[in-house]
């Protein structure tokens, strides 16, 4: 029976390698996927789906105006199709998770998505928000904190070093923008104590 996954983390916890590793995981047994992501982050190049540790694969992008149904349905009627791969979902639309859960129930396809929970102000991105309310399955992967307790959220340093307060939701960026944090440090590191 197919479902809709979520399985969210803080920045640098390895979504994008197990996502790899899962859809590897299909295609060594002779199954197609669809892999996707987000056509803002270009970090590892359009079109393509990188890890931190080397490995990467090319994938379809989606940008807030793609129907993910139809993208799901089009490939579908191309030919097998066993599973999505959403990366970087925190970038989806609240009507695009509402269309994979479509894709889901009326397709039968399952579809696995990997993202961030919250933004570097600790509030839910609207696609992750959705997915919390929708998905049949989650799964947090988890990452830890420079004291060695579970990191839960993300700061997002400025030009000086320093924890941001202040800022667009999206800003593209890596271990040289972001540090995931337990909820204790995240306070200290933006002044909150």
């Amino acid at each position: 029976m197919a479902k809709l996954y979520f399985n969210y983390s803080t920045m640098n916890a390895g979504k994008s390698t197990i996502l790899l590793q899962a859809s590897h995981n299909y295609i060594e047994r002779g199954m197609q996927t669809l892999l996707v992501t987000a056509r803002i982050d270009a970090r590892a190049g359009a079109g393509r789906i990188a890890s931190r540790i080397g490995i990467g694969a090319e994938a379809t992008t989606f940008g807030p105006e793609d129907d993910m149904f139809e993208m799901v349905k089009s490939r579908r009627d191309a030919g097998p199709l066993a599973c999505v791969f959403v990366d970087e979902a925190q970038f989806l639309t609240k009507d695009q998770v509402w269309q994979l859960a479509r894709a889901v129930d009326d397709l039968g396809i399952p579809v696995m998505c990997y993202g961030l929970r919250v933004d570097f102000r600790g509030e839910l991105f609207p696609g992750s928000a959705a997915l919390l309310a929708l998905a049949d399955e989650m799964r947090e992967v988890r990452t830890i904190c420079h004291c060695g307790k579970k990191a839960t959220m993300v700061v997002r340093k400025d030009a000086m070093g320093r924890a941001a307060r202040e800022g667009d939701q999206v800003q593209i960026g890596g271990n040289e923008t972001y540090v995931s944090l337990c909820r204790r440090h995240w306070r200290e590191a933006v002044g909150d104590l």
